[in-house]
């Protein structure tokens, strides 16, 4: 994949958000949460996503993946390019990161009606 389908695909999932943090990150965020960052200065361009405990050791393994600066604790993961992994798995990561991040952020209070 590369950084435009990438961002298409982010884009897509319900209530997605992206904006430019930290200089150079593209933050793919969900109810103000991220669940997806891409480094866009840096060669290979890089991606963090969170996982489950499982895929994180397994993708741990992966010698172009590591655990990410500063959140790897929380079990993201940096992809050190995009071609690392098959089209079909990277969305599919993608994919349940933002389910793993949407289904814990806080839903956008309503608006409350005037009185008149």
């Amino acid at each position: 994949m590369n950084l435009d389908a990438i961002r298409k695909y982010c884009l897509s999932f319900p209530h997605a958000t992206e904006n430019l943090q930290w200089g150079d990150d593209l933050c793919f965020k969900v109810g103000g949460k991220i669940f997806t960052v891409m480094s866009l200065e840096s060669v290979p361009q890089g991606l963090c996503f969170k996982c489950t405990p499982e895929k994180f050791t397994e993708l741990c393994e992966h010698e172009d993946i590591r655990p990410a600066p500063y959140v790897g604790r929380y079990k993201w993961v940096f992809v050190e390019g995009l071609n690392i992994l098959p089209d079909a798995e990277l969305r599919d990561l993608i994919r349940q990161s933002y389910e793993m991040v949407a289904s814990k952020a806080k839903p956008k209070p309503k608006p409350r009606k005037k009185k008149k």
